[in-house]
């Protein structure tokens, strides 16, 4: 009898540990969109003036609980990370009970941008979190000790996961679950054309014979075999995308990330090192010698912006002010959560994005022009999205055979 409540309450820990883990995860894939739920919530409690401190506090606040699932998950320091658990749980179930209370417009962020909760989910959720948590817990007497291996576990699974936010911190989302993903199209594209003809570009993959169609955001495993891209009439519109373009006067050109083949980088915080700004100026010569319409979005006024880019070198800011507009910050983050980030538009399908560390040179751009979109599409999509499995599945077996 002992044996079996011994073993009901490790299952009681894994269960929740796996829920920290994958909630850590998820939300360290993405640590600009972390710290902007963090930013909410102190819009919502009242304490805005922490705002400097949402995405530091957003990124550690994630990685510290997937290392307590990670804990929870091997069994190691079984009271601390108990403790510590009860402690994040609890904390968090009393904040989601002002959520359900006062019900304002914001997203829990419990699992990132990857799954959207609504608060009354999120309350419940919790409310299991914390029964299951309580029952691994009481009595601690019972705890029992881990094997001495799942240290050397343990150890493994806290770098990757250390190494996977300062990947992520440096470059943009393995995996896009924001609506400005690859394959999105911004309404521009669509203005004055009929719903009748409009359209989307599906892929059909082939397994035993069987043939079936997919789109880019759900491809299937590496057992299906692509056959071919098939356009089909789109019977929606919703998924549509603005991206506001205006110039000095105040207008609109919405149109401009429409039409050919536009690269669009967004700078939502003008607060950059100079070297940043050479470096996005340089950029902006490499995409106009390969064929590209560059377009520089800022969320801020020109005013404050050419205040800002005072005392660059010569030759800097007129490349900068020849192809500078603005838009607001919200949607420049969501676009590209790296500042600075270049995103790629052919007449107005999204196709690829690259962080501000990472800008393509001028012989990957040129092959890039003279690719078609499909094989762009595919390659990225199924590269960022099987990295990230890899290392999930990396990791649980880390977790689980060792």
């Amino acid at each position: 009898m002992k044996y079996l409540l011994l073993r009901l309450k490790r299952f009681c820990g894994f269960l929740v540990g796996i829920v920290f883990l994958i909630s850590g995860i998820l939300k360290l894939l993405d640590p600009v969109g972390s710290g902007l739920v963090m930013d909410e919530y102190f819009s919502f409690l009242h304490i805005g003036f922490m705002g400097f401190a949402a995405k530091p506090l957003g990124v550690m606040s994630a990685l510290m609980e997937a290392l307590i699932g990670t804990a929870l998950m091997t069994g190691v320091w079984r009271k601390i990370s108990g403790i510590i658990a009860l402690a994040f749980q609890g904390l968090f179930t009393l904040v989601t009970v002002l959520l359900v209370i006062f019900n304002p417009d914001m997203d829990c962020g419990c699992f990132g941008e990857a799954v959207h909760l609504t608060h009354w989910q999120t309350f419940i959720k919790n409310l299991v979190l914390l029964a299951l948590l309580s029952a691994y817990y009481f009595p601690t007497k019972m705890l029992g000790q881990p094997k001495p291996r799942k240290y050397v576990s343990f150890s493994i699974v806290a770098v990757s996961l250390v190494l996977l936010t300062g990947y992520s911190l440096r470059y943009i989302p393995l995996v896009d679950f924001t609506d400005f993903k690859p394959s999105a199209i911004l309404q521009a594209a669509n203005t004055g054309t009929a719903d009748a003809d409009r359209f989307e570009s599906v892929f059909v993959y082939e397994k035993d014979g069987k043939e079936e169609t997919f789109s880019l955001g759900h491809l299937p495993d590496s057992t299906w075999t692509f056959v071919r891209t098939e356009t089909r009439e789109r019977f929606s519109s919703d998924d549509d995308l603005v991206l506001s373009i205006m110039d000095d006067d105040g207008i609109y050109h919405d149109e401009f990330a429409a039409e050919g083949k536009v690269v669009v980088i967004s700078v939502y915080d003008i607060d950059r090192r100079a070297a940043a700004w050479v470096e996005t100026a340089r950029f902006i010569d490499i995409l106009a010698h390969s064929g590209f319409t560059p377009i520089l979005l800022v969320s801020s006024s020109y005013e404050d912006v050419r205040k800002r880019l005072e005392g660059l070198p010569d030759g800097v800011l007129p490349v900068l002010e020849s192809c500078m507009y603005y838009s607001d910050y919200k949607t420049l983050v969501t676009m590209n959560r790296s500042n600075g980030g270049a995103t790629y538009f052919d007449d107005g399908l999204l196709i690829r994005k690259w962080a501000a560390s990472a800008y393509p040179d001028e012989s990957v751009l040129k092959d890039i022009y003279d690719s078609a979109n499909t094989e762009i599409l595919i390659g990225q999509s199924t590269r960022g999205s099987l990295t990230f499995q890899s290392f999930l599945l990396y990791v649980f077996a880390v977790l689980l055979l060792l």
